[in-house]
């Protein structure tokens, strides 16, 4: 029954990634594939090695074909395999659906390769794949296939026992005292064989599966202590594989975006560029805060594209520090408890505002959508004065209301600018907005591809540069069942 179990429970092992996510599988990226504008979905496979599930709707109605195939990220030579073609669907000529084989652990990327009117053009797309837990079998299915397992081995026993005492008489002979007496011992016999192959083959099983579990992603954890005013962060590894913590490469210019959300009503939020110190440690000056526990996010992306969201939480008093500056913001909102999911104005500095442009469609849990948020002054009118924030038009970060998800998105999507930038090395700013911002080219409106994991509550927390000053919107929505 356990060997059984142990099999059933390697077979239906999750496998989550996490770009700069937690509980947040799904990528998302909107990009150019030449002269194409695509909008992804990816959907890592449920099992390393497993499939990729993929969603790509063309926002270019001239497309008529595209190729996808699977790639290791940091893999100078590799044997790629035939380019699989994408499905388009018989209701939407422009939304193409496909799976592709991710066939070990790590950082992968997926080329989406487009032909139409105007030529052809590649679009990579990066994806982790990492197994995150192990589900026990369904207890049903557990005793249905551990009465069929005993029946199987008490018809073995029978069988052997028949062999001995019956098989070597004539039709309507009875077996003797001798024969029956064999028939008992070769049925024993069998009966410890059929153990001792069950035991030694469950006892094989253990070891896989335990080789399996080691295999099963540990994400990082953040370790956080006060120091003063500053804020002092270790990444500590529960030990996974060969990852490493010395090995970061800077996203946007910082090797950590901190997310610091107090808790549990979500009414201070922090968007924090800690140093990085000696050893696994990061360092934050704090500003002025008000006491309470907080929440920690801390995104992060390894040298082989791998993104991952070390977590923590630390408790701090009523804080007297320094001014915020650089890419550093913070923004008081209203209490969690106090939601307004009706609510689609954020007030803003200097008596303007963010809009998020709803729509009339209902947002669905797992399905793609363009959140856009538009900013105002004080007349109502846009905005003349936006300005790239990190290289980006803006940033969101999407969070449940329970903390079972969070994920920190771009314009561009939720993938991290880093791990773009390896799948297109000629091209150093890969993913990063590349319009002027000294020429007033910049429009007042930015969006955000993203899919909500699950329903319930969830919070967005949207910042924007415009007029030198970081401005943060704070939103919420609630997805029914």
């Amino acid at each position: 029954m356990r060997s059984r179990a142990a099999l059933a429970a390697l077979l239906i092992a999750l496998a989550s990634p996490i770009p700069a996510h937690v509980g947040s599988p799904d990528v998302f990226y909107e990009g150019d594939a030449g002269p194409y504008r695509l909008l992804v979905t990816i959907r890592p496979p449920q099992v390393i090695p497993g499939t990729a599930e993929i969603e790509i709707r063309s926002l270019s109605s001239d497309v008529r074909q595209i190729r996808m195939v699977p790639l290791r990220i940091t893999t100078a030579k590799q044997f790629a395999p035939v380019p699989d073609l994408a499905r388009p669907s018989p209701e939407e000529p422009q939304f193409y659906t496909g799976s592709l084989w991710l066939m070990a652990t790590g950082s992968w990327q997926v080329r989406l390769m487009a032909e139409g009117a105007r030529g052809q053009g590649t679009l990579s797309v990066p994806v982790p794949a990492l197994a995150t837990r192990v589900l026990g079998m369904q207890k049903a299915m557990g005793i249905l296939l551990g009465v069929l397992g005993l029946l199987l081995c008490g018809g073995l026993v029978s069988i052997a026992g028949a062999s001995v005492r019956d098989a070597p008489l004539e039709p309507g002979v009875r077996p003797d005292r001798t024969r029956r007496t064999r028939s008992v011992a070769v049925m024993a016999a069998t009966a410890l064989l059929l153990a001792a192959v069950l035991y030694f083959g469950n006892e094989w099983w253990s070891s896989e599966e335990g080789a399996y579990r080691r295999l099963v992603f540990k994400p990082l954890q953040l370790n956080a202590r006060l120091d003063g005013s500053r804020l002092v962060l270790r990444l500590e590894d529960p030990g996974w594989l060969s990852r490493r913590t010395d090995d970061l490469l800077p996203d946007h210019d910082h090797l950590m975006h901190l997310y610091v959300i107090r808790l549990p009503e979500m009414d201070c939020v922090l968007h924090l560029h800690p140093e990085r110190g000696e050893g696994d440690e990061f360092d934050q000056q704090l500003p002025d805060m008000p006491a309470g526990r907080y929440a920690l996010y801390g995104d992060i992306v390894h040298a082989n594209g791998l993104g991952e969201t070390a977590t923590g939480e630390i408790a701090l008093p009523a804080m007297k520090g320094r001014p915020l500056t650089g890419d550093d913001a913070a923004a008081d909102a209203p209490p969690l408890s106090k939601a307004d999911y009706n609510r689609s104005v954020t007030a803003l500095s200097g008596g303007g505002r963010m809009l998020w442009e709803r729509g009339s469609a209902p947002l669905r849990a797992g399905e793609p959508c363009m959140f856009r948020f538009r900013v105002e002054d004080a007349g109502g009118q846009p905005v003349h004065d936006m300005q790239l924030y990190m290289g980006m038009l803006g940033h969101a970060a999407f969070v449940s209301a329970d903390r079972s998800a969070f994920a920190h998105v771009h314009p561009s999507g939720s993938v991290p600018m880093a791990a773009l930038q390896l799948t297109q090395p000629a091209n150093p700013h890969a993913g990063h907005s590349m319009m002027d911002m000294d020429s007033g080219a910049l429009p007042a409106t930015v969006s955000f591809p993203y899919g909500f994991p699950k329903p319930g509550a969830y919070r967005i927390f949207v910042q924007v540069k415009h007029g030198g000053k970081i401005e943060t919107g704070v939103f919420d929505t609630h997805l029914e069942n």
